[in-house]
């Protein structure tokens, strides 16, 4: 019998570099709450059932102390995720952690392509004086050769250093003006993907530390992840705020996008 697709949830529950709010080191436990909620059921858009189709598996919380070391410890649970013939799905956390992740997927991967949802770039060389900033994730990534490919997706405040340093490593953004789903390229793999919900519009997403007015609808979102064929080495959902959400609306959103990652996942393994 042929084993079903695997992807793992790995929790990251820490928010020490977050430039402005704390909170999203709650946002894991907020995440599984809602996943596993009697509000819904299993099922995908497309049809695909946790548990049937594909298993969801979870790692559970990783022993973050809020310091450098935590990196390692980060990239090291994606290694192994992959090296166990899963895909992980880091559940954040602030944006911070996708480059561990990233690092991790590339150990046990090579380069990848990123697909980044965002209202903002965060490719700053070095936040208020924090390299490892939560502004800055994609500036690490591509300086140290982690990604073949950055693109970006929702991005609605780029100010010049930004705009420089996206120029410096030939990150390709999707404008918001005039957006549509199939404005975003078809991408090859292996893929990697980056959700900060705040690339989201905050009318639908407002469980954020960083709400951008004009944003994505959630059906852009879901289109834009649809589009894609090529197999996944590993995604990220970050910066759930939950002190912000009202009525859980973020956190449930981010379940969806658990599941909906999950499902694109399983139905792109092996190609």
């Amino acid at each position: 019998m042929t084993a079903l697709p695997r992807i793992e949830l790995i929790g990251c529950p820490s928010d020490v570099n977050s430039s402005f709010e704390r909170g999203p080191a709650q946002a894991p436990a907020a995440i599984r709450e809602a996943l596993w909620s009697d509000r819904g059921n299993l099922a995908c858009e497309d049809g695909l059932e946790i548990g049937v189709d594909f298993e969801l598996a979870d790692r559970g919380d990783l022993p973050l102390n809020e310091t450098a070391a935590d990196d390692a410890t980060i990239a090291a649970a994606v290694q192994s995720s992959i090296a166990s013939g899963a895909v992980p799905l880091v559940l954040g956390g602030d944006h911070a952690m996708s480059h561990p992740a990233v690092r991790g997927v590339h150990a046990a991967s090579g380069p990848v392509t990123i697909l980044h949802f965002d209202a903002h770039p965060d490719l700053y060389d070095d936040f208020e004086g924090n390299p490892r900033s939560h502004a800055s994730p994609f500036a690490r990534i591509m300086e140290a050769g982690l990604a073949r490919r950055l693109v970006q997706v929702g991005i609605r405040t780029l100010n010049r250093h930004c705009r420089d340093q996206a120029e410096r490593f030939g990150v390709e953004i999707v404008p918001m003006a005039d957006f549509t789903p199939d404005r975003v390229p078809v991408l090859e793999g292996p893929l990697y993907i980056s959700i900060d919900l705040d690339g989201i519009d905050p009318a639908e997403a407002p469980g954020v530390s960083h709400p951008e007015p004009g944003g994505l609808t959630v059906r852009e979102v879901l289109a834009v992840l649809r589009r894609q064929t090529a197999p996944l080495a590993g995604a990220d959902i970050v910066e759930l705020n939950p002190r912000f959400d009202h009525n859980q609306r973020t956190a449930i959103l981010a379940a969806k996008l658990v599941r909906e990652i999950a499902a694109l996942a399983a139905r792109n393994a092996g190609r």
